[in-house]
């Protein structure tokens, strides 16, 4: 298990990878984002993305999945108060491998509770041709080592 002494800025994590299926697409933007290139496909193809894709919020759901299963799993976390400067980049679509990439930016102990202390990263989602396709500045809070 890391604590937040074990964090150190500038560390580079690379987590595992996911594939995004067209059926996946339609059923989280049906729920969350029913806009009609997320849902349909013919209507997609008319849209200025020419196809089905994925909500900018799937994206940042599966960017928040790869960061627990990749990285958060192995660290005292205690979750976090939210996301900063959260940008979708390039479209994702049906097929698409997507990879996390996360660079611890700064660490901060906390002023009012010894037990903790925060951190900031930055999150980088690549497709399987090396593009951007999502960015955000996560912020965390970490347990300390107990004592």
């Amino acid at each position: 298990m890391k604590y937040w002494e074990d964090l150190v800025v500038g560390e580079v994590i690379e987590t595992g990878s996911y594939t995004f299926t067209a059926e996946e697409i339609k059923e989280f933007a049906g729920k969350y984002d029913p806009q009609p290139f997320h849902v349909d496909e013919e209507a997609a193809k008319t849209s200025i993305y020419g196809g089905l894709i994925a909500s900018g919020w799937h994206t940042s759901a599966v960017c928040m999945r790869l960061l627990v299963g990749g990285w958060v799993k192995d660290v005292a976390s205690m979750g976090s108060p939210g996301a900063d400067e959260i940008r979708w980049l390039r479209p994702v679509r049906p097929g698409d491998t997507v990879t996390l990439r996360v660079e611890l930016i700064e660490k901060t102990p906390s002023k009012s509770k010894p037990d903790r202390g925060s951190m900031r990263a930055r999150y980088e989602l690549k497709n399987q041709n090396g593009e951007v396709v999502c960015t955000m500045i996560g912020i965390g809070i970490v347990h300390k080592r107990p004592v």
